[in-house]
């Protein structure tokens, strides 16, 4: 494997505040309050390295850092799970792995390691599971072997319903919680006959899945008791998650893809609707026809307003919250993927709002995930056939 250490071509920073352009909108909905949309573009004045950890992944989409320097898992959507090495070392894939559906968005997804994985060994992956009827989003626990060659005691601890025949909008971010519980983000599958199930509380589309290490829906779940909804469900009215994330204080945030305009920053709250598909800040897609989403709206009475949107997208993939001795400036700030135009997006936060925007890495294209480090470095994996794991510090750190 390559391991080669390159200078980012982003004096970027500086670079991106005079070159980026917010591009032409999708609707003309007005922002619900003044931080919601199109924050102050900053440039932060950073200069940034680059290290090719590993290439020729096939469309790597999520990454783990083990603990001790000992790597990180990293999945590739065809069904793969792999270690990387510090040293750029790249193994066979881990035998054990459940089997998936690797067709159009679906495949192995998402990779966690469990709060107690130092004693236990625990991992969790995100995939499309391959069921009667076409596919579904699914999370599984497994045990990963001390020489990180195989998975066993592998287990289903939520498999979304019902399947779905389109291999779309599996969402499939996983984030363990403060209280040891776990979420799972889940998509609607995209289609018109499919989206509105993201509404409908006896299925898991469009929905934020809590539950415990086993499976089971924590007691305090907000639907646990209703006869008529799923008790798993935490939040619901989501199009398509792809990044999920806790910040410095326990809250836990998300980021949704959008159709035509509409990406969303949002805080998924207990038993809350964010509105999907009956409101949105953009609009259907040219191919399908264009026009307006649902209602026509972007807001109506209890509908969670997002913390924030983008038209045009950015494309979310995975999000981290900024921690460390790198890049210290950042600290408390999302780093969120995009998949299109490309590169990473910076947020600074004000008492829970977005005051600016910054992006970086612009010219990596496709990056689907990123994965903060102890040290404030940080990891992106670029979404390709042939697609990368880079190592991201400071050019001339302090």
């Amino acid at each position: 494997m390559r391991f080669v250490t390159f200078m980012a071509l982003l004096v970027p920073a500086a670079a991106c505040a005079q070159t980026f352009t917010w591009g032409t909108r999708n609707t003309d909905f007005e922002p619900a309050f003044p931080e919601q949309f199109r924050a102050e573009l900053v440039s932060s004045g950073v200069s940034l390295s680059r290290e090719v950890l590993a290439d020729g992944l096939v469309h790597p989409w999520g990454i783990a850092t083990l603990p001790d320097g000992a790597g990180w898992l990293v999945t590739e959507r065809p069904g793969r799970l792999r270690h990387l090495s510090s040293d750029g070392t790249l193994s066979d894939p881990i035998a054990g792995t459940p089997d998936v559906v690797a067709r159009r968005q679906g495949g192995l997804l998402d990779v966690v390691l469990a709060p107690d994985f130092a004693e236990t060994r625990t991992i969790v992956v995100t995939y499309a599971k391959p069921v009667d009827g076409g596919s579904a989003t699914a999370a599984a626990r497994m045990i990963l072997s001390d020489d990180l060659s195989a998975v066993s005691e592998v287990e289903d601890i939520f498999v979304q319903t019902p399947p779905s025949a389109n291999p779309m909008h599996f969402g499939s971010r996983a984030v363990f919680l403060p209280d040891g519980t776990l979420a799972i983000t889940t998509g609607e599958h995209f289609s018109d006959e499919e989206r509105p199930f993201a509404q409908d509380l006896d299925k898991t589309y469009g929905k934020v899945i809590r539950v415990t290490l086993d499976g089971a829906a924590p007691s305090d779940n907000p639907f646990v008791g209703d006869a008529d909804a799923i008790d798993t469900i935490w939040s619901y009215g989501h199009r398509n998650i792809q990044g999920a994330a806790v910040d410095a204080d326990g809250t836990f945030w998300t980021i949704e893809h959008g159709p035509a305009g509409g990406d969303e920053l949002n805080r998924p709250e207990a038993g809350a609707n964010y509105g999907w598909p009956l409101v949105s800040y953009g609009k259907r897609y040219g191919f399908s026809g264009g026009g307006a989403i649902g209602s026509g709206q972007a807001s109506m009475e209890g509908v969670e307003e997002p913390v924030y949107f983008w038209d045009p997208v950015i494309a979310p993939g995975g999000m981290a919250f900024h921690s460390g001795a790198s890049f210290r400036e950042w600290n408390g700030d999302i780093l969120a993927s995009s998949l299109n135009p490309g590169g990473v997006v910076r947020l600074e936060l004000e008492d829970g709002l977005v005051v600016a925007e910054e992006r970086l890495l612009r010219d990596l294209g496709r990056v689907r995930d990123v994965e903060v480090q102890p040290d404030g470095s940080f990891i992106v994996l670029t979404d390709f056939q042939d697609g990368s794991v880079f190592h991201i510090t400071p050019a001339n750190p302090s």
